[in-house]
């Protein structure tokens, strides 16, 4: 178990940012810690961290108790904050060695290069980090947060203002690590949880409110909510489309094509078929709209 967490809470004064909060991530899982702002991430990470300290409860981080053998936590933690904080003045390299020598590395030139060529400073290594663009200086965050070899990588909105294309780069080099290290982060970004996270956790107001497998909360409400996306050879009207059992609402976008929002365990796009044969219409396309994570998000937190 590289996280475990039981019964974490934080006050700030009267205000509860984490509320009794217990969660576990196993070895070599990628899992999103997601949440509208205020909703307590950053607090959470900042614990895991040994950055802040927790009003009460206990979590461990490699098996090591974040408040009574917080050096060796830091030492099989990797942590990117949400504001990366940077020397600016410093060259590329030159962070990077003072980095490595905050933690006593050997072969520090060898392990520098490594770290470039795996974030793709290649490029722009000769370099102030004052003159890096927002998607490189994430990348010397990376850098600094995975030099040292941690077992167990916390990323706080890790790809915060990054173009589609350094997006993409940054998403694929998270996927990579989480092959052989444990990954923990935060994002508003879905699509890119969808993309990389075996796992999800939501937290709202201090709490857990999901946890589970990415593929299975993107399904949280698809049992009985559905949406068909319909296309009929000729015009019919929202009054018999809700004479289809289930069907709560229809739009209709364009021409004789309907989406139709449905509240039923059933699968309609039969009864639709059934429907359109009644009426003497042929169906041209039926579509089950998939469930998006970010529905479920919104629906969770709202």
């Amino acid at each position: 178990m590289s996280i475990k967490v039981n019964n974490i809470t934080k006050l700030y004064g009267e205000q509860r940012a984490l509320d009794d909060v217990s969660f576990e991530v196993n070895s070599g899982e990628i899992v999103g810690f997601l949440g509208p702002n205020g909703a307590g991430k950053s607090t959470m990470m900042k614990i895991l961290t040994c950055f802040i300290p927790q009003s009460s409860g206990t979590a461990s981080v490699c098996g090591y108790d974040i408040s009574e053998q917080s050096l060796e936590v830091r030492k099989n933690v990797g942590y990117l904050p949400e504001h990366n904080p940077l020397y600016t003045e410093m060259y590329i390299k030159e962070y990077l060695e003072f980095i490595a020598g905050l933690h006593h590395l050997k072969n520090v030139k060898q392990r520098i290069a490594e770290m470039i060529e795996m974030t793709g400073l290649q490029v722009e290594q000769k370099k102030k980090i004052g003159a890096l663009s927002k998607g490189y200086r994430q990348r010397v965050g990376l850098a600094q947060a995975l030099i040292h070899d941690p077992k167990v990588l916390i990323l706080d909105e890790p790809t915060t203002g990054l173009d589609p294309n350094q997006l993409t780069e940054i998403r694929h080099l998270i996927k990579e690590i989480g092959k052989q290290k444990t990954v923990m982060l935060s994002t508003h970004i879905m699509q890119e949880v969808e993309a990389i996270c075996d796992r999800v956790i939501i937290v709202n107001n201090g709490k857990i409110v999901a946890n589970d497998i990415t593929s299975v909360l993107q399904n949280y409400q698809s049992q009985n909510k559905q949406v068909i996306t319909v296309e009929f050879d000729k015009q019919t009207y929202l009054a018999d489309l809700k004479t289809i059992t289930g069907v709560v609402d229809a739009k209709n976008s364009k021409g004789n094509v309907w989406h139709i929002e449905a509240n039923t365990d059933k699968d309609i796009r039969t009864d639709i078929f059934q429907f359109a044969v009644k009426k003497g219409m042929a169906v041209l396309t039926l579509n089950k709209e998939e469930q998006k994570l970010e529905d479920v998000f919104k629906e969770l937190t709202k």
